[in-house]
């Protein structure tokens, strides 16, 4: 049996990237959950359920283009973390709206693509409650706990 792969002493997990989902004010009005974190993938799993405050209309169930965008942001930025040991500074960010985002939640799926010494690279995939791809997005931050 091979030995377990030793966890870097600056290495996140789940609990850690939760609590820091937890002590930002924005991230916990979105009501933004951490559902997996794997990192020696760079992979990050973020939930974000469709509140009335994020409805891009009252009477539509779709999820305006912010609250997209900053699940985006924020599942970028610890997909970096994992491999940094904490949040990081976003630089910059785009994102490519696809269809209209509707259900009861959506799924980003981060991947750190590159984290150097300066600076990490994530890429985001957002699916709507039925796995339907609704948004993509690409975004650099500093590699600098901050």
């Amino acid at each position: 049996m091979a030995a377990p792969t030793p966890t870097p002493p600056n290495a996140f997990g789940l609990a850690q990237l939760q609590a820091l989902a937890d002590a930002s004010p924005f991230i916990r009005h979105c009501q933004m959950e951490v559902i997996a974190a794997d990192a020696a993938a760079g992979v990050v799993k973020m939930r974000m359920p469709l509140l009335p405050h994020l409805r891009r209309d009252a009477s539509v169930a779709q999820f305006h283009g912010g609250p997209i965008a900053s699940l985006i942001d924020t599942a970028g930025d610890f997909a970096v973390a994992l491999a940094v040991g904490g949040g990081v500074p976003t630089i910059n960010f785009r994102v490519d709206y696809l269809r209209p985002s509707s259900g009861d939640h959506l799924l980003a799926v981060a991947t750190a693509r590159r984290v150097g010494r300066t600076v990490g690279v994530a890429d985001v995939d957002v699916f709507d409650d039925q796995g339907r791809l609704t948004a993509i997005g690409r975004a650099t931050y500093s590699a600098q706990v901050g």
